[in-house]
């Protein structure tokens, strides 16, 4: 009995090891998130060999509500930069969905009580970011252009709001949960078997899918470690965070985020067409694809995610004011897509980008102020480590046109 020709084609190439793998991906530039999670565990160990009271359970759970607010404007950037464009508004953007729930909790004026406030507000960013969208989508105009004076009127609309009544102090609870909850103890055990059970699931239910297919597993010692850290991680996160308060809401917001915008962008047709449209325009037209409709979408949730960081910047010092939006909030969001892996050339990056690298910035700046440097020194860092990361992205894609990766 003779072997078939496919048969014999496929014993004839020889299976690629795991250590063969990663150095093809790494000679190919596909360096994926790896280079700024092996950054991030660096930096931590750096800063918990070097800085008092750094690495302390208090100081954990300063750092989760620091990154909060950032890295869900962050997550909104990483689908602008997947289609090759830049949204400036977010930062005032949400500024305005903090005023507008701060205004509409207050009594006296359209008061609404409850989620209410929130869900006006979110929904208000959304419309603001796909109006802005239109205009790149259906008009032409460059999104630096129409972002840019976007961040005029938005800054322009809290001044008006807050110019002569000065801050709105915010006293609806539910506003103020958002980014100063914590959980109980026991709760935070439940929500990491949770997310760790949903994961494992999640992976072994695609891996199933995968072979009913016939796709083979091309990475299964990255996909077994990644069973493994991630419920390893969940709960050693909340170990850490229940020798403190317990859980922050705003730590199980940001995962619950990452969650849904990662299935959207990897499991959903909408998701598969907004990495063609960033990799090529033209192409994903004659393919069929609307390409207006996928940018004013994405737009739309850039500023439906500002609408959500707004709320909880807002909520961390219970209050708004007129200076809400401005310093580094734009920067650091943008910062952190960039820096956690999403190219700024467009079709290439990962929702997790967002996390990662506002995590790396909050560290650093967390770290940084306990040793007492100034906001000067901050900044300097921060945009080296941002400047490092796009260089070492340039190099990538170069690298990839090269091998043909």
């Amino acid at each position: 009995m003779t072997a078939s020709e496919p048969e014999v084609a496929a014993a004839a190439i020889p299976e690629e090891s795991f250590g063969t793998r990663i150095y093809e991906n790494i000679k190919g530039g596909n360096l994926g998130s790896w280079p700024v999670i092996i950054g991030l565990i660096g930096i931590v160990t750096f800063f918990a060999l070097t800085t008092p009271n750094f690495f302390t359970p208090v100081n954990f759970n300063n750092v989760i509500a620091q990154m909060a607010g950032v890295t869900m404007l962050a997550y909104g950037v990483v689908f602008v930069l997947l289609l090759g464009e830049i949204d400036l508004s977010i930062a005032y953007v949400s500024a305005t969905a903090g005023v507008i729930a701060a205004t509409l909790q207050q009594e006296g004026g359209i008061y609404l009580h409850g989620i209410w406030p929130i869900v006006v507000a979110v929904i208000v960013a959304a419309l603001i970011g796909a109006f802005q969208g239109s205009f790149v989508a259906i008009i032409g105009v460059p999104s630096f252009v129409v972002t840019l004076a976007g961040l005029l009127v938005w800054q322009g609309y809290v001044q008006l709001q807050l110019g002569d009544t000065g801050p709105i102090i915010i006293q609806n609870k539910w506003i103020n949960y958002t980014a100063q909850y914590f959980f109980s103890k026991n709760a935070g055990w439940l929500i990491a078997a949770i997310i760790s059970a949903l994961f494992v699931g999640g992976m072994v239910g695609l891996l199933a899918q995968q072979r009913r297919h016939g796709v083979e597993i091309r990475n299964p010692i990255g996909v077994l470690l990644r069973l493994i850290a991630v419920p390893v991680g969940a709960f050693l996160v909340v170990y850490i965070c229940n020798k403190d308060r317990g859980l922050p809401l705003a730590g199980l917001e940001m995962i619950i985020f990452l969650l849904f915008w990662t299935y959207v962008s990897k499991r959903t047709t909408f998701g598969r067409h907004v990495y063609a449209v960033g990799g090529n325009p033209e192409a994903a037209r004659r393919a069929g694809i609307s390409v207006a409709r996928i940018r004013i979408l994405v737009f739309g949730i850039s500023g439906f995610m500002a609408g959500v960081g707004g709320i909880i910047l807002a909520a961390r010092l219970s209050s708004v004011s007129p200076d809400q939006g401005g310093g580094t909030l734009l920067l650091d969001a943008i910062s952190a897509a960039v820096i956690g892996g999403t190219s700024l050339f467009g079709g290439r990056g990962e929702v997790r980008s967002a996390i990662l690298g506002a995590a790396v910035i909050a560290t650093i700046a967390n770290a940084l102020f306990i040793k007492q440097y100034s906001n000067g020194v901050i900044f300097i860092t921060t945009g080296c480590i941002l400047l490092f990361a796009v260089t070492l992205d340039t190099l990538a894609r170069r690298r990839q046109a090269k091998t043909g990766r």
